[in-house]
């Protein structure tokens, strides 16, 4: 069941939506002739007769986050992976595209899952067992996925790092952290205590944070990269931080942290890039007028 409110002033009505696998909440773009106080079961399609020509998403997105070229990693495919029968009434957003976010995505009857993580990064074959289970989910609710996975990260306005910046209170930021020439981290000027920091992040992520001291008891130099990049810290140093936030990173890491004096702020590869996807659906709901969900499945990793 659902229920529709209406909040004055705002740009879009909240509603609580079903879902089989928990509780989500659908977000209507303004305009779109809610009638306020409506209740009932909303995966049936009340108030959601708009729909959008799947290619129209694709291509406002592909340039939006300059999907053709950027570098990402071997077998990452970045744009559209799986096509619906060609037309978008609901939005979905996910951190991760599996078996279980398609099935969320099916219950809450939206018909594009916007993910960061991809169904492809290798071969998958052959299509048998879990994979033809998640083919005939996908088919069943005519589900298309789009992934953008390293262009999201980078992206100055939806992208995580960039976010995540925003979200610990630093407007102003700089890149750094090159990749294949292309800066995908933000790194601020700032003067925080270590542990206020900490204490800052995981209110931010709502989950905690794994220290490693390895530099000052005040952070001055703050650089961000979401999700793994914990392998990487040498970049960090290299760019003149003293404190470098992530998501997650190798066991060896806690020493060469140490050696290098440098904090590391790991808070999870999940919690750390959830903004991104978030953004994307948000915008595309005001833009295209089609609402959208957050389909939250915590790794815990």
């Amino acid at each position: 069941m659902g229920e529709v409110r209406g909040v004055r002033g705002r740009r879009a009505v909240r509603l609580r939506g079903w879902l089989s696998a928990g509780q989500g909440v659908w977000f209507w773009p303004a305009g779109l002739g809610l009638a306020l106080g409506v209740t009932g079961d909303f995966s049936g399609g009340v108030a959601s007769k708009k729909s959008v020509p799947l290619r129209d998403l694709v291509a406002y997105c592909d340039r939006l986050l300059e999907i053709p070229g950027f570098p990402d990693y071997d077998g990452a495919w970045n744009g559209l992976q799986v096509e619906n029968d060609g037309r978008v009434t609901r939005l979905a957003a996910a951190v991760d595209a599996s078996l279980t976010t398609v099935r969320m995505a099916g219950a809450a009857g939206a018909d594009l899952l916007l993910v960061h993580h991809g169904l492809f990064w290798s071969v998958r074959q052959p299509w048998t067992g879990v994979h033809r289970q998640l083919w005939l989910e996908l088919h069943r609710h005519n589900v298309a996925v789009y992934s953008a996975h390293l262009p999201l990260d980078a992206h100055p306005r939806f992208g995580n790092n960039r976010l995540l910046c925003r979200a610990l209170g630093w407007r102003s930021a700089q890149r750094f952290f090159e990749w294949k020439g292309r800066a995908l981290g933000w790194w601020v000027e700032t003067r925080v205590e270590r542990e206020a920091l900490c204490e800052r992040l995981a209110k931010v992520v709502g989950g905690p944070v794994r220290l490693v001291p390895g530099g000052p008891p005040v952070c001055r130099r703050v650089g961000v990269v979401t999700g793994g990049a914990g392998g990487e810290l040498r970049q960090a140093v290299a760019a003149g931080l003293d404190t470098f936030i992530t998501g997650e990173g190798p066991h060896w890491t806690h020493a060469l942290a140490e050696e290098l004096g440098l904090n590391v702020l790991y808070a999870g590869h999940y919690a750390t890039e959830t903004f991104g996807v978030k953004a994307l659906a948000e915008h595309l709901s005001r833009r295209f007028g089609l609402p959208w969900m957050f389909l939250d499945h915590p790794t815990g990793l």
